[in-house]
């Protein structure tokens, strides 16, 4: 897990093996089973999560029980609620596990602790956070320009083997289609 998390952080800095050391013992592992939930909505998000292996998806539900997912996250992937984490509010989205899910996982005191002690770390969230901005706004964009089956195959092509781990109404939601139409989508691809 530690080169897995070292491996992931030297993408955007370089780090040595005390500064990985200091960031590793920092954080805490937590195993989550299928269906379980990393953050619930109206609960305050105390973590931030990098997914060491498995699946989670990021959704909202709306007033009438409606699921809207907006992001799935996969091995490799900080995740977390950031409104919630940063302000210390309640969360308006959940994360649940779509199968069983390692984390590892940081306060947020703890990570203004490591901030100052590896500042380059603040550097490495800091572009973290930026990509993962960028790509919430393509997806918005491209979305809005490409056909339902577009979307679809730049998902598969994206992630591969990913639509054998999520089931097709979860997809659907993501794509925001209905599972019908993504079924015919899928049989004619």
């Amino acid at each position: 897990m530690k080169s897995q998390l070292a491996d992931y952080l030297n993408r955007y800095t370089t780090f040595d093996s005390e500064e990985i050391d200091l960031i590793f013992n920092s954080l805490s592992q937590k195993i989550f089973q299928k269906k379980e939930y990393l953050l619930e909505q109206y609960q305050v998000c105390t973590y931030r999560f990098f997914i060491v292996e498995g699946l989670v998806r990021y959704f909202k539900t709306d007033s009438n029980g409606n699921e809207n997912i907006s992001i799935f996250g996969i091995e490799n992937w900080w995740i977390t609620n950031l409104d919630s984490f940063v302000n210390e509010i309640p969360s308006h989205n959940t994360i649940q596990a779509l199968e069983k899910t390692i984390v590892l996982c940081i306060s947020k005191n703890d990570l203004e602790l490591l901030y100052e002690k590896v500042p380059k770390l603040e550097r490495a969230f800091r572009l973290i956070t930026e990509r993962m901005l960028i790509a919430i706004q393509r997806k918005d964009e491209i979305y809005m320009k490409q056909s339902s089956k577009e979307r679809y195959n730049g998902l598969v092509d994206q992630i591969p083997n990913f639509t054998q781990r999520v089931p097709q109404y979860m997809i659907a939601s993501y794509l925001d289609i209905t599972p019908e139409y993504l079924s015919e989508i899928r049989k004619n691809s």
